[in-house]
């Protein structure tokens, strides 16, 4: 399993070096999203905890790559170059949406292959991954009913939405990620060992609360589930209480480490 330092720096950002830090988290944006996304959640962690951020293709700098339009794949791409990076410090993941069945599969990889078990896997904003629905087919739908959706949900600014020239820009990535999220089906990955902590808002239409806690299903190690005020992008709002909680989960794992 080997891999180069210009494709880590590709796919994985560090945006607070933080070499003393105890903990490692790793964040997975959600469809459409970006590594800058998680910019906040880095410079508030560190230098306690080193957050490090995935950058799909298809998006920001890598605007001119191929968009991966599948869970698998993603995994399979990120899963070299996050063992890379591994010096022995423990890692947690941190998934939201698109990015919570990602966090999902790379943790059942990670263990499969590489004997790395995560420390926790946090699962925002994502109903559990054996939970279908027969409407999850927006990638389907035309620019504008695909748009109507990424409106509903208030994930992006209305301002950027209108603009043209960009929408012409982050349509291809938003569809390719959409498809991704709404077609995965574990295969390969049922269950993990590690620790599970599923947050979600009490308002969110993509993950009723029902379908979350079907999450405690998927590990065989400890569930929690907690749940804040707020729709799918409960985070941006509740930001600094979220980043709090995943801070004292991470400081209760090193006081009973």
């Amino acid at each position: 399993m080997t891999t180069h330092g210009t494709d880590r720096d590709l796919w994985i950002r560090r945006y607070h070096p933080a070499e003393q830090a105890r903990t490692r988290l790793l964040c997975l944006p959600h469809a459409g999203g970006s590594a800058t996304f998680y910019f906040p959640v880095s410079r508030a962690l560190a230098p306690r905890v080193e957050v490090l951020a995935a950058q799909y293709p298809g998006r920001q700098d890598r605007r001119q790559e191929p968009c991966i339009d599948n869970i698998p794949e993603l995994a399979d791409r990120l899963l070299p170059l996050v063992v890379a990076e591994q010096d022995g410090r423990p890692l947690a993941l941190f998934g939201h949406s698109m990015g919570a069945s990602l966090a999902f599969e790379l943790a059942g990889l990670l263990e499969q292959r590489a004997g790395i078990v995560p420390v926790m896997l946090f699962a925002s904003g994502r109903r559990a991954p054996s939970r279908f629905r027969p409407q999850d087919d927006v990638h389907r739908r035309g620019d504008e009913a695909l748009l109507r959706d990424v409106r509903q949900l208030s994930g992006t600014d209305d301002r950027f939405l209108a603009d043209d020239d960009l929408l012409r820009m982050v349509l291809p990535a938003i569809r390719s990620d959409y498809r991704a999220a709404e077609t995965y089906r574990p295969q390969r990955v049922h269950r993990v060992s590690c620790p599970v902590t599923a947050f979600v808002g009490d308002d969110d239409p993509k993950a009723p609360l029902e379908d979350v806690r079907v999450w405690s299903e998927h590990t065989s190690g400890p569930f929690t589930m907690e749940v804040f005020p707020g729709g799918h992008f409960y985070l941006t709002e509740q930001a600094p209480r979220l980043i709090a909680r995943i801070e004292d989960v991470l400081t209760g794992l090193w006081a009973n480490s």
